[in-house]
């Protein structure tokens, strides 16, 4: 019988060679061949079944397709649904570097609205995380987020990433959707102490409910200066 520890290790060599294709198919033209089974059963030395099921989550988002007797292909634009992207993914499509400083990183109790929206009990353990995002050297954002803890074990001892999308997604909790909620507003003090704005200066504000599957994982409040960052939405026609 497979031991958790084994199931877990197989777990995570499956989200490593998901995210590794996802990574190689970014930009990549419907129709374009994806890695082949085999190259990527050599190239990570895993089981054929490990590659089978990250290359069928692909499948299952729309970004692969399987061709009876062709093969797995970039599926093409009426398949393929908007990625939910994170800061920093959004700022190295842009060809800027992403840089973070964390104000704040501790464990608190949920209070009501943060217990709700996370699914949780009030009072339950949540991490909160507030950091400061920069493009180079430019504040860009102040993203203050609430995390379900009891999805995260060890994650403020583990050492705190640089983007928290990629450390969800290397433990199989990448968020597939969100709930967003977007509006103008005037600075805070402190949010124009630390993006370095003035008193009238304007900030979009984005509220965030992300989940994975049916599980929600986080819930943000985003300030950013409205003259540094242009927020871009797909849209789609439902006929």
């Amino acid at each position: 019988m497979e031991q958790p520890a084994e199931a877990s290790q197989r777990a995570l060599k499956h989200v490593v060679v998901r995210e590794h294709v996802r990574g190689l198919i970014d930009g990549a033209a419907p129709g374009t061949p994806a890695p082949s089974e085999r190259d990527l059963v050599a190239h990570f030395g895993v089981a054929r079944m490990t590659v089978r099921q990250a290359l069928d989550a692909l499948v299952a988002e729309g970004l692969l397709e399987r061709i009876p007797g062709r093969g797995t292909f970039v599926a093409s634009p009426p398949r393929r649904q908007a990625r939910l992207t994170s800061f920093t993914e959004d700022l190295r499509r842009r060809g800027l570097t992403p840089r973070s400083r964390t104000v704040l990183a501790r464990i608190e109790k949920a209070g009501p609205g943060v217990a709700r929206a996370l699914e949780v009990s009030a009072g339950a353990p949540v991490i909160h995380w507030k950091r400061l995002r920069s493009a180079g050297e430019e504040p860009v954002c102040l993203e203050d987020a609430y995390l379900n803890e009891a999805l995260l074990p060890g994650f403020l001892s583990d050492g705190l990433p640089l983007s928290l999308y990629e450390e969800l997604a290397a433990r199989d909790l990448r968020p597939t959707w969100a709930e967003d909620s977007v509006r103008a507003d005037r600075a805070t003090q402190e949010e124009r102490a630390l993006l370095g704005l003035a008193e009238t200066h304007p900030v979009l504000r984005l509220a965030r409910r992300a989940l994975s599957g049916e599980a929600v994982v986080a819930v943000s409040r985003s300030a950013f200066a409205a003259d540094r960052f242009t927020m871009y939405l797909q849209r789609g026609d439902n006929g």
